[in-house]
């Protein structure tokens, strides 16, 4: 079977306390062959680091999320340049904005901190993870004033037209176990209209599990039945979506093969 790339999991997550390094540590064995853990914020972005230090397959990705950006200081780019230094460090992310919570930080201050953590990648030459929930208006607004910096929309939920103007700026779409659920329909119009040397998958782990295993805690095993999904739509065979997903990824993230 192809090699897999998870391009997208959170296995900072205190659900994965239990069984963390034992989990990530029999992944190989069961195809997973790559593994982008981003941080939500410093700790869980030092944790990343972490992981990645402990799991030869496990990258990382540091930035902080929109819904956690509530204690942002401007100093804090310091602290992100900082661990972006490290080898393994491939992303800027999860960054983004995040407009369907009432309780999340003001909107002002999550565009500010999106900005800064953008131009913080234009600065390193790294790409950037982004995080847009009921926000693209103002998500693709601030992805136009960065026209140097490329990124992945993660979790992808827009339309068709949106996709494609992120793919005229040079980004990438990602797509998680949601494709798999009933309500899909934007996502699998999406997946039809694009080539696919534009898409990665991910599973948001443990977030956004895919049927049919809805419900559980998801990890980056369950990636198969993303691209089994991928596969039907793109009539392709689902080794071909496995290999240029993973492709893909190595690309965007520029990790070696």
């Amino acid at each position: 079977m192809e090699k897999i790339f998870d391009t997208h999991a959170h296995y900072d997550s205190h659900k994965f306390d239990s069984d963390r390094d034992e989990l990530l540590a029999s992944m190989p064995d069961r195809g997973i062959a790559y593994i982008l853990n981003p941080g939500c914020e410093l700790d869980s972005s030092r944790t990343a680091i972490a992981l990645a230090e402990r799991h030869p397959f496990v990258y990382a990705a540091v930035g902080v999320h929109p819904e956690d950006c509530q204690d942002w200081e401007d100093s804090h780019v310091d602290i992100l340049r900082a661990l972006a230094d490290h080898p393994k460090v491939k992303a800027i992310g999860e960054i983004g904005l995040d407009y369907y919570w009432k309780e999340n930080p003001p909107r002002e201050l999550q565009q500010h901190v999106l900005r800064a953590q953008m131009a913080l990648a234009e600065e390193l030459d790294l790409p950037v993870i982004i995080h847009d929930r009921e926000a693209h208006a103002d998500s693709m607004a601030i992805v136009r004033d960065f026209p140097h910096v490329r990124g992945v929309f993660h979790c992808y939920s827009g339309a068709v037209e949106q996709a494609k103007e992120l793919m005229d700026l040079g980004w990438m779409i990602s797509f998680t176990g949601s494709i798999t659920y009933k309500n899909a329909r934007r996502a699998l119009e999406v997946i039809a209209a694009l080539p696919m040397d534009r898409m990665m998958l991910e599973t948001d782990a443990p977030y956004m599990t895919p049927v049919p295993h809805r419900g559980r805690r998801n990890d980056s095993s369950y990636i198969p039945f993303m691209a089994e999904k991928m596969a039907e739509i793109k009539s392709l065979p689902v080794e071909d979506v496995i290999r240029q997903t993973r492709e893909n990824g190595l690309r965007f993230f520029r990790i070696p093969e």
